[in-house]
């Protein structure tokens, strides 16, 4: 069910960049856009404005149910109850043997 609601996600986010860019810019930042086009009159821009509104909100609506099915599948642990792995307090103390000498047997170099 996940991979199916993934697909449907990736779905909604091509049909959100294909329907954003498709709007024509008012802003002109660059002085670009604007010009003549296949999508220039007013009812096809206030269709492609609720469009990406009604995209986004699926879009966003997606995106909070993933992560709450994300979220069900894991069990909820503790860091403090675990301690955590190769901690120094959970390492067992190395008792010096043969095959480990106290002192080195040749002075170190410095």
């Amino acid at each position: 069910m996940t991979t199916i609601l993934l697909v449907i996600h990736l779905c909604l986010a091509l049909a959100l960049v294909v329907t954003v860019l498709l709007q024509r810019s008012e802003g002109g930042a660059l002085g670009m856009g604007g010009g003549g086009g296949m999508m220039t009159s007013r009812g096809t821009a206030n269709f492609l404005t609720r469009a990406t509104a009604v995209i986004a909100a699926l879009f966003v609506g997606m995106s909070l149910l993933l992560a709450i099915l994300a979220s069900a599948e894991r069990t909820p642990r503790s860091i403090l109850d675990e301690g955590g792995a190769g901690t120094p307090a959970q390492e067992a103390p190395v008792e010096p043997g043969p095959s480990q000498p106290e002192t080195p047997t040749v002075p170190l170099a410095r």
